[in-house]
């Protein structure tokens, strides 16, 4: 009614006034119109079955519901398509008016959930609400990549690797068997709890043996294997020592080259004789004779 009284008011002041009172029009129903969802985050442990609830204006006339899901991949698909469940959701999941439940999730269930509804009805009408659903999952077994030697003096890094925890576990490292400060102040190494890295800006001797890490975050913690790693002092003295016994070798072998070149075990070259005998004549142009004739 406010809206046909509005219009004809507009029509009795001219053109232009209605048109501006359209658009408010249209602006102030599309207002009404939406799409929200009672819970944007939902957090749930895995194995648990959560509810994706999703609920619309009554300006939507017949609407028309679909839900979709987005991974941590980015890949797209559809959970609830022309008024069903897609067929790899039919067997784990239930659907209902105001919206869908997960039975038992998975890791792989985490991620963005979309509530698209389009109105059917005179008016086009759109919304869409997303829900991020995050599912807590205990850290697996982490891989502690250690160099199995490294030269007294040098850089080395250690890490420690873990890709399936959530929340985003935190990472200790251990050196037989003993726990590695994250900070201290006269040591020679960095521990970067959230990455895992160890770094060593100068290994010593002393920093042989043992490494293994943990993962750890709300629901648990795991540890890696055992890895060594020696480290070995550089050899002074056995690349001295190898140093002159390549020039030994070299010196040896020049003088070889020299004794025997002296001795003439060498060709030298512009040594070889060239004999030049003169050709016999057979016949000189004194004698020459002409045996036969021909006509041209």
């Amino acid at each position: 009614e406010k809206e046909r009284e509005m219009v004809a008011t507009a029509s009795n002041s001219g053109r232009p006034q209605l048109l501006a009172l359209l658009c408010c029009c249209c602006l102030w129903t599309a207002a009404l119109a939406g799409v929200t969802a009672p819970d944007p985050t939902i957090t749930v442990k895995e194995g648990d079955s959560p509810d994706l609830r999703c609920s619309y204006t009554s300006d939507y006339i017949n609407p028309r519901v679909e839900w979709k899901f987005v991974n941590k991949d980015q890949e797209t698909s559809f959970v609830f398509y022309d008024g069903s469940l897609t067929a790899s959701y039919k067997d784990r999941a239930t659907s209902y008016p105001q919206g869908i439940k997960l039975n038992q999730v998975t890791r792989k269930d985490a991620g963005e959930y979309s509530c698209e509804v389009t109105s059917t009805g005179t008016k086009v009408l759109y919304g869409e609400a997303k829900i991020q659903l995050q599912v807590i999952v205990a850290p697996g077994t982490p891989v502690a990549q250690v160099p199995s030697s490294a030269r007294t003096g040098s850089v080395a890094e250690l890490m420690c690797v873990e890709t399936q925890g959530f929340p985003l576990p935190t990472f200790t490292w251990y050196h037989n068997n003993s726990p590695m400060q994250a900070k201290s102040q006269n040591s020679t190494y960095t521990i970067d709890p959230n990455t895992g890295v160890l770094k060593f800006a100068s290994v010593g001797t002393s920093d042989s043996g043992e490494y293994y890490c943990k993962a750890t975050n709300s629901q648990g913690e795991q540890s890696s294997a055992i890895v060594r790693m020696d480290v070995k002092d550089v050899n002074v003295g056995g690349i001295v020592a190898a140093v002159v016994i390549v020039l030994l070798i070299l010196a040896l072998l020049g003088f070889g080259l020299w004794f025997a070149y002296s001795r003439g075990y060498l060709d030298r070259k512009g040594n070889k004789k060239v004999i030049y005998s003169q050709p016999s004549e057979t016949r000189s142009d004194k004698n020459f004779q002409q045996t036969s004739s021909f006509l041209v």
